[in-house]
């Protein structure tokens, strides 16, 4: 005790210091810091994987169920699906009518999100901005896309315009409400900073505004994406009936009359496969340049 008083002061106990050998067999030691990952532990940490372990017991499930109610009508087999889908995708329209829903989608989300663009920047910068948006989300947004098809029909006939109409519905109003919400959320603290670095007009919106609200902004594409796709493929439904044209809803509908229902889930794989690409590349990788790099996501 006398040892570790010096001048009036009581010094910590000092801990020895040791190290510690590396076992033989290999075993984790006491109070090692790193070791070698197990190959389960480097698989679990794939999202790949993950997700694939999730839909494996689904699919057994679904191929077991199928069997045992043997009525290719009602639900068919994971096999007969995934031979339809082959057969469909390599020597059917799959392919082709999946590009054409493709190339309908990115056109109207493209108009959709530029218009949102303009109406968020409108009401970021004037009263009135703010109160057009806000009353015309009230009024817009709750309503389905699908009840604007009689409408569609009406004023812009058969074919692509009214397709695009719909898309056009769908992805504007949730894009506009989350991008205006972003920017409303960003602190004072950032945006006392970017104007005390001496950011002004464009540069300050580029390298303040739109970085603090990215997430928001990122949460409406996701959405309006999500909206689009499936406005989209229930517009085909209807269009393509009237006018024997479509994409992937049309595909549906005509093998659904050919009472074909396993070309039936083939094309709802497909929409579904799309899906998970366009969440799982697209947006996955934007996620991580952006926000992720940024710290504002774990």
């Amino acid at each position: 005790m006398t040892e570790r008083i010096l001048s009036g002061r009581i010094l910590p106990p000092v801990r020895p210091e040791f190290v510690l050998a590396p076992s033989a067999d290999g075993s984790v030691a006491a109070g090692e810091i790193a070791r070698p990952l197990s190959l389960w532990e480097r698989l679990s940490s794939r999202t790949a994987f993950r997700r694939i372990a999730t839909l494996l017991p689904l699919i057994l499930a679904w191929e077991i169920y199928a069997r045992w109610i043997d009525n290719p009508l009602l639900l068919p087999t994971f096999s007969d699906t995934a031979l339809a889908f082959y057969d469909s995708l390599v020597h059917g329209k799959l392919l082709s009518r999946t590009l054409t829903s493709i190339r309908v989608l990115l056109i109207g989300y493209a108009i959709g999100v530029a218009l949102a663009a303009v109406m968020t920047i409108v009401a970021v910068t004037t009263r009135f901005g703010t109160d057009l948006l806000s009353t015309l989300t009230a009024m817009f947004n709750p309503l389905p896309a699908i009840a604007l098809l009689p409408l569609a029909l009406l004023w812009f006939g058969l074919g692509m315009p009214s397709m695009l109409f719909v898309i056009v519905h769908s992805v504007l109003w949730v894009v506009a409400l989350n991008a205006h919400s972003g920017f409303l959320g960003v602190s004072e603290t950032l945006r006392m900073a970017g104007q005390n670095y001496g950011l002004r007009g464009l540069r300050y919106v580029v390298l303040i505004l739109i970085p603090a609200a990215f997430p928001a902004i990122l949460t409406g594409l996701k959405i309006g994406w999500a909206f689009a796709w499936r406005t989209l493929i229930a517009a085909e439904l209807v269009f393509g009936v009237a006018a024997g044209q479509g994409g992937l809803g049309w595909f549906i509908f005509e093998y659904r009359n050919q009472l074909e229902v396993a070309h039936v889930f083939a094309g709802l794989t497909m929409v579904i496969i799309i899906g998970l690409l366009v969440e799982s590349v697209i947006f996955r990788n934007i996620e991580l340049i952006t926000v992720r790099r940024w710290g504002m996501q774990r």
